[in-house]
């Protein structure tokens, strides 16, 4: 038997086809049916982990979500999908069929996979019509011989076919199906409970020759990362539905938090950007190979979109203050011996909503105890001096709680996965990515987000 939340959607879904079949019959469109001729199966095989961006108004379980248009989330999204999910059931996720030809038409190389309660044929005549390229098929709603009829019909139509599970009976009905994509629903539709522990239980029981997709519940990059070497794929939506910053939020997903420092040039900031990097650092230490002179970085700051990080070494408050005044900084990063006393005048100085930073060095087990500031929203574990190029010691990491520290020292392409297992906020990348002391590798950084965003290093 359904219960409750899943029963009543589908009885409220049966009810909206009397209705739309009234005021859009089958007969009006459906001889203006083509074939789409976007592979879904392949584009979930381009790229690992393959990413399924979703775009919807509200949730059953999140209410109203945003108020974003669907040009606005295509452009984003068509930097960063395989595929992208459109919701068209209106009543619950605020969704609209005519929301895919809009998406379509500006992610140009993406499928667009319609989901909603798909229980009768008209649906899937009514989304290939609106150009959508895949459906969801849900085997908590449909017995075999639905799901057998309805993906025939998509099939005819070469539109690609998500078969939903959400526990192992119909895992093993997908099974014998021959599901060729398996989503993995960690959301419980019967009660809205969410466990990402459900795509743990099911994915290592899955045949490798089925693509298997974790729904639901992914909401940062290390829980990405522990689920990619038992899933192919992801399907992210409220996560990022429910942020204003959508680009930078699916960055920090897919790539994490990451930031460039030592930038001393236009060009690079531009390709830092572009890549995926969220934090781009500017080091104001005259004594620094990668000092930037303060107008420059005002030139730099006001031309691209970044969160700025000012980098001060035993640097006077007010001068602080000042360039803060001409630079829309997110952080000032302290590099120097800056004791309490100080941290706590340069928060009185400060605005209120740029965060402060500290650099620790990271030598022993007991060196970090001493160090133990308030009005610290981030902490940076570097080596004795930044910009050496050396990583420090990663075994003295496990003493500590890492969930506001960010990594620094020594990080490159070739130990960028490994760093990114250590479970620190987010990674700080400098002289391994540079061709001499404060100019970067265009092709360095684009190898290293692409690593980072596929899980293995790649060097070209």
């Amino acid at each position: 038997m359904l219960e409750s939340i899943l029963k009543k959607m589908i009885k409220d879904k049966l009810k909206w086809l009397v209705h739309r079949k009234k005021i859009q019959p089958l007969s009006t469109f459906q001889y203006k049916l083509t074939l789409s001729n976007r592979d879904f199966y392949k584009s979930l095989k381009k790229i690992h982990p393959s990413l399924i961006l979703e775009f919807k108004k509200s949730s059953p379980s999140l209410g109203i979500l945003n108020n974003f248009k669907p040009e606005f989330v295509a452009n984003i999204y068509k930097k960063y999908a395989s595929v992208i999910s459109v919701l068209t059931d209106e009543k619950y996720f605020g969704g609209k069929f005519e929301f895919i030809p809009i998406i379509r038409n500006i992610a140009v190389n993406q499928p667009i996979l319609c989901k909603d309660f798909f229980i009768d044929p008209y649906q899937i005549y009514l989304a290939r019509y609106y150009k959508a390229d895949a459906i969801l098929l849900m085997l908590s709603i449909l017995n075999d011989s639905q799901y057998i009829f309805l993906e025939e019909i998509a099939t005819s139509l070469n539109m690609g076919v998500l078969t939903e599970i959400n526990n192992r009976e119909e895992l093993n009905r997908a099974i014998i199906l021959n599901a060729r994509v398996i989503g993995i629903n960690n959301r419980n539709l019967h009660n809205l409970s969410l466990s990402i522990s459900n795509t743990h239980k099911l994915a290592p029981s899955i045949p490798k020759n089925i693509t298997v997709i974790s729904e639901s519940g992914i909401k940062n990059y290390h829980q990405l990362r522990e689920l990619t070497s038992i899933v192919q794929g992801f399907l992210i939506g409220s996560v990022l539905m429910t942020k204003k910053d959508l680009d930078n939020t699916v960055r920090k997903i897919i790539m994490g938090n990451n930031k460039i420092c030592g930038l001393t040039r236009f060009e690079d900031v531009q390709v830092s950007q572009r890549a995926g990097a969220i934090y781009a650092g500017f080091i104001f230490c005259k004594f620094s190979p990668r000092y930037i002179d303060y107008k420059k970085a005002i030139q730099i700051s006001t031309s691209i979109n970044m969160k700025y990080i000012g980098v001060f070494c035993n640097e006077k408050i007010e001068i602080i203050i000042h360039i803060t005044n001409k630079i829309p900084f997110y952080a000032i990063q302290l590099h120097g011996n800056e004791n309490q006393l100080y941290i706590n005048t340069l928060r009185e100085k400060l605005p209120f909503n740029i965060k402060i930073w500290k650099a620790v060095s990271l030598i022993s087990k007991n060196k970090y105890q001493e160090h133990i500031y308030k009005n610290i929203d981030k902490y940076i574990f570097d080596n004795i001096n930044g910009g050496s190029g050396v990583p420090f010691n990663w075994s003295l990491l496990k003493n500590y709680a890492l969930i506001n520290v960010i990594l620094a020292g020594g990080l490159s392409i070739h130990n960028c996965i490994l760093a990114s297992n250590l479970g620190c906020f987010g990674l700080d990348f400098n002289s391994g990515l540079e061709v001499t002391p404060g100019i970067k590798d265009k092709n360095k950084i684009m190898s290293l987000f692409r690593s980072l965003r596929e899980h293995k290093i790649i060097t070209h």
